[in-house]
């Protein structure tokens, strides 16, 4: 299979195998007017199998979402066809309207303009909770 490299972009990388196709979903991929390329099961020496995420158009991404997804996941920053910036995104300790409180009961789901609000509880288990009735994401 190939896939062009690209000039001016962003690609993805060491993500989690089968977690690309969330992080598409959650970063609102499909929206876009670029070439994006999902690439998944990718053979990796480090991590067995992984997916990739290329998106040849120079955008701002909302590492929050990628630290939530997967804390392991690298972004590469591509100028002219020549890396320039490898980050190594953190887990967020405050999520920010990225997912949604799944209680029917929480101050959210009555209260429409409420952000949705989540903190890392558990490092270690990728525990985040709601702020206001404190569910479990």
């Amino acid at each position: 299979m190939n896939i062009d490299s690209i000039q001016n972009g962003v690609v993805i990388d060491h993500i989690t195998a089968g977690l690309g196709m969330k992080l598409y979903e959650l970063l609102d991929l499909a929206s876009l007017d670029a070439s994006i390329a999902l690439i998944k099961n990718v053979s990796s020496k480090k991590m067995g199998k992984k997916d990739i995420i290329k998106i040849d158009a120079d955008i701002k991404l909302d590492f929050d979402v990628i630290g939530f997804v997967d804390p392991d996941a690298t972004v590469n920053i591509i100028k002219d066809g020549v890396l320039v910036d490898k980050l190594r995104i953190a887990m967020p300790t405050v999520l920010t309207n990225v997912i949604k409180c799944k209680n029917p009961r929480c101050i959210t789901s009555c209260e429409q303009e409420l952000d949705h609000i989540f903190k890392l509880t558990d490092k270690e288990d990728k525990v985040y909770r709601c702020i206001y009735c404190e569910t479990k994401a």
